[in-house]
């Protein structure tokens, strides 16, 4: 499975990070300079979930995003509550 958000497709992605030297100017120095680049990776908060995909409950990867903005809609954990929204279906 890869690393990446089921919902919104976010994954890993990558930045450098920057160390830096120097005395300032003011105080009799050159300013400062970039000392070191190392790359980095940024990841997103990725969490398993059980969600319905279509129709079945699936485990997946999904961000916190889509979690908190109801992108994911999780099964029900008991099963009576499947007959009860089947009846009311069938009512309407």
């Amino acid at each position: 499975m890869p690393y990446e958000c089921h919902f919104t497709g976010r994954k890993t992605r990558f930045g450098k990070s920057k160390a830096y030297g120097g005395a300032k100017i003011s105080k009799g120095g050159f300013g400062l300079k970039t000392t070191g680049i190392t790359r980095r990776t940024f990841r997103p908060n990725l969490q398993k979930v059980n969600a319905i995909i279509d129709g079945k409950p699936q485990k997946v990867l999904a961000s916190t995003r889509a979690i908190k903005s109801g992108l994911v809609v999780k099964p029900l954990k008991r099963k009576y509550g499947y007959t009860r929204q089947q009846k009311e279906q069938a009512g309407d």
